[in-house]
């Protein structure tokens, strides 16, 4: 399938996965990559050293285009920035916070930008500042979300009319036939997340992957949104989330019942009791796939997608 997404990065499907923390280390990466679509690497949660340990190790899996995601709330985004052009990295997706910074300046530098909205203002604003394709990512998402609490199937046609950049639609995403439905809305790409958070290369642990392809629907809340909206998986962090909230817990008393480390705790070291787990709402309809391959995944979603597409016509 060519278009828009597939020129504008050089790939042969117009999937793109998800730079999630935690997960999105470099075998992901250039799985995805080398499977056709645009692997990322999740720089949110690595220090510069280990990003770019992740970005030669990318090189060295695949010669296919893979990215980097930077959330721009990054400590030592200025670092990071320089990393990647030192680096040769070519396509940059930002996240959290206005491109309108670094966006010229990545231009300059021969990187592609691409930014992740959850509004269709943001989309506005994103184009203003000259951005290459914008990411509409819907409440479904795991992890960080907007505020706007906005479903991917109210997002997505709402941000097609708001812009004429490029479209990827992200959140709720995991399917070949999904991929079809945000087609119609109007978006031309898709990011997907969950799906890929929980393959076998994801650099995710085990205990993490199994839990969450064992969820039923409802097993997520968008809680902590006096700090930073974030969907969080059933467990024992979630009660005591829950539970400071009804209270009428403060950003402070959250912050500090957040703590440090925590999403590395569980998704990354797999302590389902203590770690702050997050996940898409998709992951329900993943129940009893196991964890697969991003190869397998990959083909499984084009023949779906092309299975449905046969069928409506």
């Amino acid at each position: 399938m060519d278009n828009r997404i597939t020129s504008l990065f050089g790939i042969e499907r117009p999937i793109i996965q998800g730079g999630m923390v935690w997960c999105s280390g470099w075998r992901l990466a250039s799985a995805v990559s080398n499977a056709g679509g645009l692997g990322l690497l999740g720089a949110g949660s690595m220090h510069p050293e280990t990003l770019r340990e992740h970005i030669r190790k990318t090189k060295a899996a695949t010669s296919k285009p893979f990215g980097v995601n930077l959330p721009l709330m990054y400590p030592q985004v200025d670092e990071v920035m320089q990393l990647l052009v030192d680096e040769g990295v070519k396509i940059v997706f930002t996240s959290a916070g206005s491109p309108k910074k670094w966006t010229g300046w990545l231009h300059e530098r021969g990187i592609t930008v691409v930014h992740v909205v959850s509004s269709s203002l943001f989309a506005q604003k994103a184009e203003a500042a000259g951005v290459d394709a914008v990411v509409a990512e819907g409440f479904e998402a795991g992890g960080h979300n907007g505020r706007e609490e906005t479903t991917t199937l109210c997002l997505i046609p709402a941000v097609r009319r708001a812009t004429s950049l490029p479209l990827i639609a992200a959140g709720g995403i995991a399917t070949g036939a999904a991929i079809l439905a945000v087609q119609a809305l109007g978006a031309e790409g898709v990011q997907i997340g969950t799906r890929f958070a929980l393959t076998a290369e994801s650099s995710a642990s085990e205990a993490f992957k199994d839990y969450c392809l064992n969820l039923e629907e409802g097993d997520t809340r968008l809680l902590l949104k006096k700090l930073a909206p974030t969907r969080l998986v059933k467990g024992k962090f979630l009660d005591e989330v829950a539970k400071a909230e009804d209270a009428g817990a403060s950003a402070d008393d959250l912050r500090a019942l957040l703590g440090k480390g925590r999403a590395k705790l569980g998704i990354f070291e797999g302590n389902l009791e203590e770690g702050e787990l997050e996940i898409g709402q998709i992951a329900s309809l993943l129940k009893g796939k196991g964890i697969q391959t991003v190869a397998d995944v990959m083909e499984e979603m084009a023949a779906e997608y092309a299975e449905r597409l046969a069928a409506l016509r």
